[in-house]
C-alpha cells in the first residue's frame, strides 16, 4: 500500500497556532494526533529507514495499537534514559514515522523498522491510556533558490561525494542515490543518518528546520569527518608499509642463509653470538650445555620480532644464569659455628647439637648429602631465625621460601614453556638469586601448604626433599636435571598432623617446644631489649627495664610460647621513651629506668589474666593439661548432674577424639562402681553434664582421658579433688593409661598456673629428661600406668567430707 506523502490530520485546535523560532523558513501543516514512541539515543530522520528493540509494556502496547490502525507513531527523543513523565522530558522536535516491519521475540520484546515521514514538532502531550498521545505540527523547510543556499548545496553534495569514496563503510552504489536526490533539505538528513555522528549531533541536525543551517551543520560534520577518514588512510598506509619491508628484509635474509649454508658458513646476528659465548664459558653440565646449544640453534633460524625469539632466548638466560657448578669451598670450624648459635640463640640445645654433628661428618666425609631438617614448634620461638644462624654458622648463603597458602604445584616445579610467560619454579628461583648450589635454603610454613585443582605443591616437594632423588631434580620449565642433594634444606611448621605422611617421612623433625620463664627472661635482656633499643635510635644510657620489670610484662602483659609479642611489647616501651624524650618529658642525656610500677604508663593496665589452679576443693572439677601451636594450657573440667534420663552431655567445642575419651572415661567409671563405692541405681533419672571452659575455643585430642575420669569419679562418689594437682593421659577402657605428647609445654602450664603436683603416663618418663633442671626442682611428679593410682593421687580419701 502506497504512503500518503502527508499523513492524514485527526484533529485540530487553536492550540496549533504556537509560532516556532523557525516561522520564518517553514511551510505550515495542520496539525494531527498520535501515539508518542520515546527514543532514547536514537534520531529518525524523513526518508530515512531505521530499526528499534522495542522492550518496554507499554511501547509494546503502543505498537500493537497503532499497527491496528494505521502504522503511524511519533518518534520523539527524550532527554534522559528514565521513563518521561511530562513534555519537558521530550526534545521539541522528531520525526513522524510509518512501521515497515514488525518482528517479535520470544521474551515478546519487539524489533521494528520505521520509515521516517515528516518532521514535527512537538506541541502537547497527555495520557492514552497506558502511553503518552501527543499533537504534533509538522513542519518543513521552505524552498530557498538563492545563490548561497544553491553553492552550500553543492559544496554538501561534492563533500559527500568524498567521504563515500574514503570509507569503507559506505557503499559505493550510495553515490547514485545521492545523485538522484534534487532536494536539499533531504540530502542533509540522507548525509545526517549515514556519516558516523554523536546522538546530540543528529539531534542538532534534526532540530534544524531551515535550510541553510541545516546545510551549514551537515557541511561542517563533512568536513570533520573527511579529515578523519584522511587522517586513518595515511595511518594504514604507513603501517601496511612497515610490514611490507619487514616482510620483504625476512625474505631477502631467508635468502641470505640460504646462500651462506650453500657456502658452508653459518650466519649469526651479534646477539646470539653473544648467547653462544656465555654458554661456552658457563662450564654447563653436558645436559644443560645441549640444551642451550639446540635453543641457539633454533634462534639462528628465528627472526628477533618472532614471539619464539624471546621465548627461546629466555629460556637460554636461565640456562647459563643458574649455579650448576658454583659450591663454594666449606670451612669446617666446629668452635666458629658454636659460637655463632650460641651468639643468636638461647638454649635450643638439641638443634645445636644436630647442626654440630653435621659439621663434624662433613669434616670427614665432604661430598655427604645434605641433611632434611624440620622444625617444628609454636609461634615465636625462633625457628626462621636459627635457619639463618645456621647458615652463618656453616658459612653458606641463605635462601628462604614461603609456603603458606601455596596451592599451585607449578610454583615448586615451574610451568611448562608452552606457557605465555612461563618461569622456573620457586625452588630454582632461590637458588639463581644466591649464586651458589649448596646453600641453607629455608622452606617456611611447610604445614600451610595448600592444593586445588591446579595440584599439590606437597607432592611437588617429595622429590625435592628426598635424598635419593633430588640429585637430579627436573622443572617443568628447564626439563634439564639439576642436582639439589648439595643444598641444605631446612623446613618449618608449627604443627605436625597437617603435614601429608610422605613428606613427614623424608625429614628429620627437631621439635623446639616454647621458652621457660627463666628462658624468656634471658632473651628479652640479651636480645630483644639490645635489638629495639636500636631499632628505636636509643641506647642503655637511655632507657634500662629492670629484670622484676621483664617478669611482669613476661607473666601480665604477654601469654604466649615464644618470645614475639614480648619483643613487640619491649617495642611499645622503646616507642613510649623515644616520645618522652622528643616532647621534652625526659632528658636524653639521663637514664630512665622502668620498673613493674611504671608498666601501668607505658603499656596499659595487664592484658593477660592467666589461669591458675584450683585453690579449693571440688566436687567434680579436676585440672588437665593441654597442649596447643601456641604452647602448654591447664584445662578445668566441670562435671555435675541434671534431671535426665541418664545420658552424658559434652560442651565447650569439643572435639570427635575428645568426645570419645569422655565416654570412655564415664564407661571406666561406671564399670568400677564396686572399687569406688558408690551406687549407680539412681542415675536412670538424671544426666550427666560435662564442660571444658573456654567455650569458643576448640578442644580435641586424647590426652583429657584420665582428668576427665576423675571428674567424674568425683561427682559420683563426692569426693573431692584436691587442689593444686594436674594430670594428663589418655585412659583405655581398661584404665591404662598411655602416653601423650607435648609434656614439655605441658608442664610449664601447670607451672604458670600454680600446680604444685603434676601426674604424667608412666611412658612419658623420658621426656621428663627435657624439663629444664629449674623446673623440676618446682613440681612434684608422680608417673602413673593405671587410672586407678591417678585417681587415688587426685580424690580426697573416702569419708572426708569436703567444705
Amino acid at each position: 500500500m502506497p504512503e500518503p506523502a502527508h499523513p492524514p490530520p485527526t484533529s485540530s485546535g487553536p492550540g496549533d497556532a504556537d509560532a516556532s523560532p523557525d516561522a520564518a523558513h517553514e511551510v505550515e501543516f495542520p496539525s494531527l494526533t498520535l501515539p508518542i514512541l520515546p527514543a532514547r539515543e536514537v534520531v529518525l530522520f524523513p526518508y530515512t529507514l531505521t530499526s528499534l528493540v522495542v522492550s518496554e509494556p507499554t511501547d509494546i502496547q503502543l505498537v500493537g495499537d497503532s499497527l491496528e490502525q494505521n502504522r503511524m507513531v511519533a518518534l520523539i527523543p527524550v532527554r534522559s534514559v528514565d521513563a518521561p513523565r511530562r513534555k519537558s522530558d521530550f526534545f521539541p522536535y522528531g520525526c513522524i514515522g510509518r512501521i515497515v516491519k514488525m518482528l517479535r521475540f520470544p521474551d515478546d520484546s519487539l524489533r521494528i523498522l520505521l520509515r521516517g515521514v515528516r518532521r514535527a514538532r512537538l506541541m502537547r502531550l497527555r495520557r492514552g491510556g497506558e502511553y503518552f498521545v501527543g499533537r504534533l505540527k509538522p513542519v518543513e523547510a521552505a524552498p530557498d533558490e538563492s545563490p548561497e543556499t544553491v553553492a552550500l548545496a553543492r559544496t554538501v553534495f561534492n563533500q559527500f561525494y568524498e567521504v563515500i569514496t574514503l570509507s569503507p563503510n559506505l557503499p559505493d552504489e550510495l553515490q547514485l542515490s545521492v545523485y538522484n536526490i534534487d532536494d536539499p533539505g533531504r540530502l542533509a538528513d540522507l548525509i545526517a543518518e549515514q556519516i558516523s555522528l554523536k546522538f546530540e549531533e543528529k539531534l542538532q541536525v534534526l532540530q534544524a528546520v531551515a535550510l541553510r543551517p541545516r546545510l551549514e551543520l551537515v557541511a561542517a560534520f563533512l568536513n570533520r569527518e573527511a579529515v578523519i577518514l584522511k587522517a586513518s588512510s595515511e595511518i594504514q598506509s604507513r603501517v601496511s608499509e612497515f610490514f611490507s619491508k619487514n616482510q620483504r628484509e625476512q625474505f631477502l635474509r631467508e635468502q641470505l642463509k640460504a646462500v651462506q649454508e650453500q657456502l658452508g658458513q653459518e650466519p649469526e646476528t651479534p646477539e646470539v653470538a653473544e648467547l653462544r659465548q656465555r654458554v661456552e664459558g658457563a662450564h654447563l653440565p653436558e645436559a644443560a650445555h645441549e640444551a642451550a646449544m639446540h635453543e641457539i640453534g633454533r634462534l639462528r633460524l628465528m627472526h628477533p620480532s618472532s614471539p619464539e625469539y624471546n621465548v627461546a632466548r629466555t629460556y637460554v638466560d636461565w640456562i647459563v644464569s643458574l649455579p650448576w657448578q658454583q659450591t663454594p669451598p666449606l670451612c669446617v670450624d666446629l668452635g666458629r659455628a658454636r659460637t655463632v648459635l650460641d651468639r643468636d640463640h638461647f638454649d635450643l640445645e638439641k638443634v645445636k647439637e644436630r647442626i654440630l654433628d653435621y659439621l663434624a661428618v662433613l669434616h670427614l666425609k665432604e661430598d655427604m648429602k645434605a641433611p632434611i631438617l624440620c622444625f617444628v614448634g609454636p609461634p615465636g620461638v625462633g625457628k626462621t631465625s636459627l635457619g639463618r644462624s645456621i647458615a652463618g654458622a656453616l658459612g653458606r648463603k641463605f635462601v628462604r621460601l614461603s609456603l603458606g597458602g601455596v596451592r599451585d604445584e607449578a610454583e615448586i616445579r615451574g610451568h611448562r614453556r608452552t606457557y605465555i610467560g612461563a618461569l622456573p619454579g620457586r625452588v630454582i628461583q632461590g637458588l639463581r638469586k644466591v649464586g651458589v648450589a649448596n646453600p641453607v635454603f629455608m622452606l617456611d610454613e611447610v604445614d600451610k601448604i595448600g592444593k586445588d585443582f591446579r595440584g599439590d605443591p606437597a607432592s611437588a616437594l617429595l622429590e625435592v626433599l628426598d635424598p635419593e632423588q633430588n640429585y637430579s631434580f627436573s622443572d617443568h620449565y628447564l626439563e634439564i636435571p639439576f642436582d639439589l642433594s648439595r643444598v641444605f634444606f631446612i623446613t618449618t611448621a608449627n604443627l605436625e598432623d597437617p603435614i601429608p605422611p610422605a613428606l613427614h617421612d623424608r625429614m628429620e623433625i627437631i621439635r623446639l617446644p616454647g621458652y621457660t620463664h627463666l628462658e624468656k627472661r634471658q632473651i628479652a635482656r640479651r636480645w630483644l631489649f639490645p635489638r629495639q633499643l636500636d631499632a628505636h635510635g636509643l641506647d642503655r644510657s637511655q632507657l634500662l627495664v629492670r629484670a622484676r620489670a621483664i617478669d611482669n610484662l613476661i607473666r601480665r602483659y604477654t601469654a604466649e610460647a615464644g618470645v614475639r609479642d614480648l619483643e613487640r611489647t619491649i617495642g611499645t616501651i622503646c616507642r613510649k621513651h623515644a616520645r618522652h624524650i622528643v616532647e621534652g618529658e625526659a632528658d636524653g642525656c639521663t637514664r630512665t629506668v622502668v620498673d613493674t610500677a611504671d608498666l601501668m604508663s607505658y603499656l596499659g593496665p595487664p592484658k593477660v589474666f592467666p589461669d591458675v589452679a584450683d585453690r579449693r576443693r571440688q566436687v567434680g572439677v579436676s585440672t588437665g593439661l593441654a597442649w596447643t601451636a601456641s604452647g602448654g594450657e591447664i584445662l578445668h573440667i566441670e562435671a555435675t548432674f541434671v534431671p535426665g534420663k541418664g545420658a552424658l552431655m559434652l560442651t565447650g567445642s569439643l572435639g570427635d577424639v575428645m568426645k570419645e575419651s569422655a565416654h570412655i572415661a564415664w564407661s571406666y567409671v561406671r564399670n568400677r562402681y564396686r572399687e569406688l563405692g558408690f551406687d549407680p541405681a539412681p542415675w536412670a533419672d538424671r544426666d550427666i553434664h560435662i564442660h571444658v571452659p573456654a567455650g569458643a575455643t576448640p578442644k580435641d585430642g586424647p590426652s583429657a582421658g584420665v582428668a576427665l575420669a576423675a571428674a567424674l569419679a568425683s561427682l559420683v562418689t563426692g569426693r573431692a579433688v584436691l587442689p593444686y594437682r594436674a594430670v594428663t593421659g589418655e585412659v583405655s577402657l581398661r584404665g591404662r593409661v598411655l602416653p601423650v605428647g607435648g609434656i614439655k609445654e605441658k608442664v610449664l602450664a601447670a607451672l604458670r598456673a600454680g600446680v604444685r603436683m603434676v601426674l604424667l603416663p608412666k611412658k612419658n618418663r623420658n621426656d621428663l629428661d627435657e624439663i629444664p633442671e629449674e623446673v623440676r626442682k618446682k613440681l612434684r611428679f608422680e608417673l602413673i600406668s593405671d587410672a586407678a593410682e591417678a585417681l587415688e593421687l587426685l580424690l580426697e580419701p573416702p569419708g572426708v567430707q569436703s567444705a
